[in-house]
């Protein structure tokens, strides 16, 4: 088998479980009905070929089996059933901080990580610098990891993955936690491994990223293979999945956008007096928000609504607007929408946009997308204190349409 490729016939892979928790010695000899297990089947007869250098992408709801697939292509445990090859060495990155000793310092914690990876030291030794500037933890590297945030273990645990000389590159969740800045560092990496002729296998909730990085994505339902095929298809079929739901539960492991995609928020942009797009700006001036929209099929007018939250996602403000009384359609194809905010009614700090669309009635959610740009304000003499979110919607003038699917 060739470095960097992986094939899967027939894999299944089950737990057993006991659904007693905290079982005493007591109990399990007095009560032994206690001991019983049950039989969990994380996936189900998977089969696919992955050749190398390939980027493929593993979506699917909380349960699916996507991380029980990346710990089996890791070889951290072996398919209960079934045969799965994988060709060359591995780096991963499957949860945070995975491995590290809590007392040791982030500099240990790299040639722990490294022996674990199979590494020798002197080969560790030279990339040494290039890890720790990677992970921007210059000034606590010889702190125990035990007093690091998760982000600054994300960040370690990242740049020891992609610093290993691997064939396969196994990611899981890891743009869940971080700052933009560094998110787009991680980005440039992965995409950088890819043009050495890397092969990338990547979980994530975030349907930007799983269609930036991959080309390919495979949906699990119930551990088994629902779609395997172009990765924007697999987005769109997952999605239309959590269509319905308000809150999935999948928003807590960093899902970012659902939907069922006949009309969706394509990208969000903000606008200073100059006319140029910024992510930066001064509390009171004027600010114009744009979002591209694309209607897919025919619908009715949506309901669009805007709103600003701070970084934990605590909301602060917030505009409603039927798309039908700026002079919506309903024909498919490409619209820009402005809203206009004369003076930004913002202090200090870092922000977030989130976008929503929906019918009238609010039942059906074609596209929500959380997060979907970030800024920040600096503070000014005329801050207006509280937020009042208010401004004037334009639906821009543009003669971009398709036709009807």
């Amino acid at each position: 088998m060739e470095p960097g490729q992986i094939a899967a016939e027939g894999v299944s892979r089950s737990f057993r479980v006991n659904p007693h928790r905290n079982l005493t010695l007591k109990e399990a000899i007095i009560r032994p009905e206690m001991r019983r297990t049950e039989e969990i089947w994380a996936l189900r007869d998977v089969s696919f070929a992955i050749e190398p250098g390939a980027s493929v992408g593993f979506v699917g709801r909380n349960g699916s089996g996507k991380t029980t697939l990346l710990r089996l292509i890791a070889g951290i445990f072996a398919p209960t059933n079934g045969t799965l090859e994988v060709g060359g060495s591995v780096g991963s990155l499957l949860e945070l901080g995975a491995g590290f000793h809590p007392d040791f310092t982030g500099r240990e914690n790299i040639f722990l990580s490294g022996s674990i990876y199979g590494l020798k030291r002197r080969y560790v030794r030279e990339r040494l610098d290039e890890i720790i500037s990677f992970a921007e933890l210059e000034r606590f590297i010889d702190f125990p990891v035990r007093t690091y945030s998760s982000g600054m273990h994300m960040r370690l645990g990242f740049a020891i993955a992609v610093h290993v000389d691997a064939d396969i590159l196994l990611l899981d969740e890891v743009f869940a936690v971080g700052d933009e800045a560094f998110q787009r560092k991680c980005v440039g990496k992965i995409l950088e491994f890819k043009e050495r002729g890397g092969t990338v296998c990547f979980v994530s909730h975030s349907a930007a990223a799983v269609e930036r990085l991959c080309e390919r994505a495979l949906l699990l339902s119930k551990g088994e293979v629902e779609y395997d095929g172009a990765a924007s298809e697999a987005i769109k079929l997952y999605q239309k999945l959590l269509a319905l739901e308000e809150h999935p539960e999948e928003v807590g492991a960093g899902l970012r956008e659902w939907g069922s995609g006949e009309v969706r928020v394509e990208s969000v942009r903000l606008i200073g007096a100059d006319g140029e797009a910024r992510a930066r700006f001064v509390s009171g001036e004027p600010v114009t928000i744009t979002l591209e929209l694309i209607g897919e099929r025919p619908v009715p007018a949506p309901v669009l609504s805007l709103e600003v939250r701070d970084l934990g996602g605590s909301l602060l403000g917030a505009s409603q607007r039927d798309l039908g009384e700026l002079g919506w359609d309903g024909t498919p194809g490409e619209r820009e929408l402005r809203f206009a905010v004369e003076h930004l009614p913002l202090g200090e700090g870092e922000f977030q946009i989130s976008v929503a669309l929906t019918d009238a009635a609010g039942a059906r959610r074609y596209h929500r997308v959380d997060g979907a740009a970030h800024f920040s304000v600096d503070p000014s003499d005329d801050a207006r204190g509280a937020l009042r979110l208010e401004g004037d919607w334009e639906l821009a003038d543009t003669e971009r349409r398709v036709e009807a699917g």
